[in-house]
């Protein structure tokens, strides 16, 4: 009798150790292929989230009616249509999109994402979708600031984790840190503040709709750069599948159509 039991623990202790052994192997397995993928994801629930601010034209914008538009809200649903699935925007600031981003809030953001290196050591970005130049704005009476040289300890209005503020900050200003493109012109406007650089289209835009605004455009970069979709690292095919979306309206001439809309022309070349 006593044969027989231990016999019969030895088995069940092997049929313990094969389990766990199984078990470690899924879970080792799981980690290397990175746990589910985010297309999979998206496309089994048939919604994209997209981050977005919403408070800046003509990127992203709400019109005369309150309904979210501008160029960026349109490539992003142009997109999410091409992956068969629903665009669903949720609107923050600027300098929350990216928290916003690793914490899971959204699938992607669409809000003239700058390329540069330092973004993309800790984010994975698509193909480029639009080309701009920086440009420094100033009140319309400032005759101190002629170039980006002459930021030289004076104090710009930007978004504090945008391009243009390191932009600014490496010609010498000091920063006052805004929500938007908008806040930044009141401040310049209200003369709390010296100056402000942004996106080309950005101003051209507000200029056109604001013709009566006392502001100047007084230097413009000779450097172009260069915006993105933007993931969380390790988003895996959804990246691609966004590029080829985008490379598709470029060959299709979805794209053209568009950019021509917005801004009279391709702002990609």
């Amino acid at each position: 009798m006593k044969k027989i039991s231990l016999a019969f623990l030895l088995f069940v202790a092997m049929l313990v150790l094969a389990a766990c052994g199984e078990s470690e192997e899924t879970d080792t397995s799981k980690e290397e292929t990175g746990g589910s993928d985010l297309l999979s994801t998206v496309q089994e629930e048939g919604t994209l989230v997209i981050g977005t601010e919403g408070t800046y034209p003509p990127f992203t914008f709400h019109d005369a009616s309150g309904e979210l538009t501008g160029f960026d809200v349109e490539i992003a649903r142009e997109v999410a249509d091409r992956l068969g699935v629903e665009a669903e925007f949720l609107e923050t600031q600027w300098d929350a999109m990216f928290a916003g981003l690793d914490a899971g809030r959204f699938d992607m953001v669409a809000n003239q994402v700058g390329i540069n290196p330092e973004r993309q050591e800790s984010y994975e970005f698509s193909s480029p979708y639009i080309t701009s130049t920086a440009v420094l704005v100033v009140a319309e009476d400032n005759t101190d600031i002629k170039s980006f040289e002459d930021l030289e300890g004076k104090l710009s209005a930007q978004s504090l984790t945008s391009n243009y503020a390191e932009t600014a900050t490496s010609f010498g200003a000091e920063l006052e840190g805004v929500e938007g493109f908008n806040q930044a012109i009141e401040l310049l406007n209200s003369g709390r503040v010296d100056a402000t650089v942004n996106d080309n289209l950005t101003v051209l835009d507000f200029m056109t709709q604001r013709p009566d605004a006392k502001v100047k455009v007084v230097d413009k970069s000779e450097e172009a750069a260069q915006s993105g979709l933007l993931f969380r690292k390790d988003s895996g095919a959804i990246v691609d599948e966004v590029s080829k979306a985008l490379a598709d309206m470029i060959e299709d001439g979805t794209y053209d159509e568009i950019s021509e809309k917005w801004f009279g022309e391709n702002v990609l070349e």
